[in-house]
């Protein structure tokens, strides 16, 4: 641990480098835009498993190039990995889900684990972390991860 002059004075060092100048700008949300190798398969396994309604599709009829799905005002969208080549060449030779993890607050996550942990891969086994949070994690058909979490105690 630093000394206490230098931990004030890294705190202060840290402050002021998240005060930077950038244009007026308010974040309003953050959605998952996951790249996909097989869209069916993505939605089936956010639709069935974990109970995300369709919203819309990019085509109307299948096969989807673009799935936006959510669940109680969360929001995930599917891409398919050739339709997004044109914006991000080096897509399609990157590892399938990559580093790419998902964090979800959730009520109930015991309930939650009962239904989704017969259906999909369990990563990591439902328990109360250090921190106060109850959780579990999966992975989805592309290997991303999924947390599924509630506050305790």
């Amino acid at each position: 641990p630093l000394p206490a002059p230098r931990l004030a004075a890294a705190q202060m060092e840290d402050k002021r480098a998240h005060t930077w100048s950038v244009p007026i700008s308010r974040f309003t949300s953050v959605t998952p835009n996951l790249i996909v190798r097989d869209v069916a398969r993505s939605t089936a396994f956010y639709r069935d498993v974990l109970g995300f309604v369709v919203k819309q599709t990019v085509p109307d009829e299948g096969p989807f190039v673009f799935v936006w799905l959510e669940r109680d005002g969360v929001p995930v969208f599917l891409n398919a990995t050739h339709a997004v080549a044109e914006d991000y060449p080096d897509a399609a030779s990157r590892p399938a889900g990559g580093t790419a993890t998902m964090f979800f607050i959730v009520s109930e996550v015991d309930a939650l684990h009962a239904a989704v942990a017969p259906h999909a891969p369990v990563v990591m086994p439902l328990k109360t972390q250090f921190y106060g949070m109850r959780e579990f994690d999966v992975t989805d058909p592309d290997g991303h991860i999924l947390t599924f979490a509630e506050r305790v105690g």
